[in-house]
């Protein structure tokens, strides 16, 4: 298995997301590509079902804040003060979609625990949630409210978000990384009722943390981007072919 790696840095949303698009078709069967980036301007990703009237596109537009779709599932996030990751793995290496997932969070848990050795305590979720009966609701609006089976969590609270979509013969799985407190913001451009609003913002605190919140400083991304790096050649034993130029 072959491994390439590529640090786009930061662009807009519609150049990050047709970016993963556009990996799924440059592999071939024996080779994975793990990509790092970041936003600029700050952006909301909705998925692939989501509606763009959950989100306030006027006061979005206003702030400076980005729109735009993900061809992944899961719902809306504001990407802000993160890192992001995409894998594209081939499925003719003989994992099955969820062996798949569950192998890209191991590598992000090393990587993370290489970042910070307080960072030993995060968990792998071991529970799958209902996700029929959580999109009924007006919290399902937000894709951070929720835990999924194998993401990351630090003390019970969700750190590492993720989406995955089969496209042909390759897995695409990207996911945000979170080093502040800026995406909690997500709930300030919600088309719902401020009661709603104002329950979900709570939802949201109790049920998410980011790295500069349990590190208690600012986050290097450099150094973080460098450990994410060592925690795939770790767990998936290779080392990176560079495509950066």
């Amino acid at each position: 298995m072959k491994w390439f790696f590529i640090d786009t840095g930061l662009n807009n949303g519609n150049f990050n997301m047709q970016y993963d698009i556009d990996l799924t078709k440059k592999i071939s069967g024996d080779e994975c590509i793990l990509r790092l980036y970041r936003w600029n301007p700050y952006c909301i990703s909705l998925g692939a079902n989501q509606n763009f009237s959950d989100i306030n596109l006027i006061k979005a537009e206003k702030d400076n804040i980005d729109i735009v779709k993900r061809p992944t599932g899961g719902r809306a996030i504001l990407h802000s003060e993160e890192l992001t990751y995409s894998v594209v793995f081939p499925l003719s290496l003989n994992y099955s979609v969820k062996d798949i997932y569950n192998q890209i969070n191991i590598a992000l848990k090393k990587g993370l625990e290489i970042f910070s050795p307080e960072l030993k305590k995060i968990e792998l979720e071991n529970s799958q949630t209902d996700f029929r009966n959580f999109y009924k609701k007006d919290i399902s609006s937000v894709c951070f409210a929720v835990s999924a089976k194998y993401e990351i969590n630090y003390l019970g609270k969700k750190l590492v978000g993720s989406a995955q979509r089969k496209i042909g013969s390759v897995v695409l799985q990207h996911g945000s990384i979170l080093c502040g407190t800026y995406h909690l913001k997500l709930t300030d451009y919600l088309n719902l009722e401020r009661q709603r609003v104002e329950e979900i913002s709570d939802e949201l605190n109790n049920t998410t943390t980011d790295l500069m919140t349990i590190l208690q400083k600012e986050i290097d991304i450099t150094a973080l981007s460098d450990s994410i790096k060592k925690g795939f050649e770790s767990h998936f034993q290779t080392s990176f072919i560079s495509l950066n130029k």
